[in-house]
């Protein structure tokens, strides 16, 4: 069966060019021809647009191409993609970008060949590197490059490295604050403070603070990891974190940059412990899947008569009036009296509190010895 091509980019289509379309796919479909239709930055098109185009797939008028700079699983939505095969297309290397350029050179019709140009290995790779997998920016740089060198008597351009690093100006860091290279960054950040690596640490935190993320979201986001990841086992983490935040807050940036590295690497090296997140994630199972049990009469304030006649208060023991401050009165629900949610590790201060918390064991196992009820 022949086919017809038909593009457009989702920039400049809206929703009047899209049923045009399909109603020409429809109809050619009925005289034997299918439509290949390929949509540039498809992830312009909202999720009402992208809704149009599934009948169509659905029937095959259309086989769909579409191209996208996001990730798919965020932008395109999941009725097309499972209907869809997605390929990924990484960046290109520094070796491969070197290679374009060099072609560009040498191509007399479409390139720079005409020109004769005599450029170093190490020039090309500093534009590739600045390019960052970017063969069209590189070609940018190169022919930004080549206009503004001066000549020599033959009139032949000279590329220095001054020249190039006029062209470059500054590295345009990889980054978009709403999409997943903002996820990647983040989790990359978070990963490297738990797998306490400095030099990693503030590596990523650098790359975010250089291409522009908002630095209170960075320090929300190292308050976070000091609750998630030490915890108990250095509680300064927390408080470090949050005069950070406060410090990048008031100072702003640049300023306020050192304060967040300063928490980053504080946090990267204090010991480690997840005891709590692990702890308050059970806390959210039970209170989900297990009965809500009401609170116990013992543990409720009787502030009205009425309340106290009903038992509320009856047989609650004030710790502070036992000699060692501690009494064997049952806090949980009936249901949940053996959970135990907090388990301490040996990390930190983490080690003291699990001391402490077996000597409270201990002391209400004399308290309450097995078979007594």
């Amino acid at each position: 069966m022949s086919r017809d091509f038909v593009k457009f980019s989702a920039v400049l289509a809206g929703i009047k060019e899209i049923k045009e379309v399909m109603a020409a796919a429809e109809k050619a479909r009925h005289y034997g021809r299918r439509t290949v239709l390929f949509i540039d930055e498809i992830h312009r098109f909202n999720k009402a647009q992208q809704d149009a185009f599934l009948p169509y797939v659905e029937r095959g008028d259309i086989v769909l191409i579409g191209a996208t700079t996001e990730n798919p699983s965020f932008e395109v939505i999941a009725a097309l993609l499972s209907r869809a095969k997605v390929y990924m297309l990484s960046a290109l290397s520094t070796d491969e970008v070197v290679t374009l350029l060099r072609r560009a050179l040498a191509d007399e019709r479409r390139g720079l060949g005409s020109q004769h140009l005599q450029v170093s290995e190490e020039l090309l790779r500093q534009i590739a590197v600045f390019a960052n997998g970017d063969a069209r920016a590189a070609y940018n740089t190169l022919e930004t490059a080549v206009a503004a060198a001066p000549h020599d008597e033959q009139g032949q351009a000279i590329l220095t490295e001054a020249v190039i690093e006029d062209a470059i100006q500054r590295k345009m860091l990889l980054y978009d604050k709403a999409g997943e290279e903002h996820y990647n960054l983040i989790s990359a950040l978070h990963k490297s403070v738990r797998n306490s690596d400095p030099h990693a640490t503030l590596y990523w935190l650098g790359r975010m603070l250089e291409a522009g993320e908002d630095p209170l979201y960075i320090a929300r986001r190292l308050i976070r990891m000091a609750s998630e990841d030490i915890g108990l086992a250095d509680p300064q983490a927390l408080g470090v974190a949050v005069a950070a935040m406060q410090a990048a807050h008031f100072v702003g940036m640049p300023e306020g940059n050192l304060a967040l590295a300063e928490a980053a690497v504080y946090l990267a090296l204090a010991p480690k412990s997840n005891a709590l997140y692990v702890g308050y994630g059970e806390v959210q199972q039970d209170a989900q899947k297990t009965l809500a049990e009401p609170v116990p009469l013992h543990l409720r304030n009787p502030v009205t008569g009425l309340m106290a006649n009903f038992g509320y208060g009856k047989e609650y023991q004030y710790a502070h009036n036992a000699p060692e401050r501690l009494t064997d009165m049952q806090c949980l629900p009936d249901n949940l009296r053996e959970r135990r949610y907090y388990r301490p590790t040996d990390e930190g201060l983490e080690k003291r509190l699990k001391e402490r918390l077996e000597a409270i064991r201990n002391w209400k196992r004399t308290k309450n010895p097995p078979g007594k009820d």
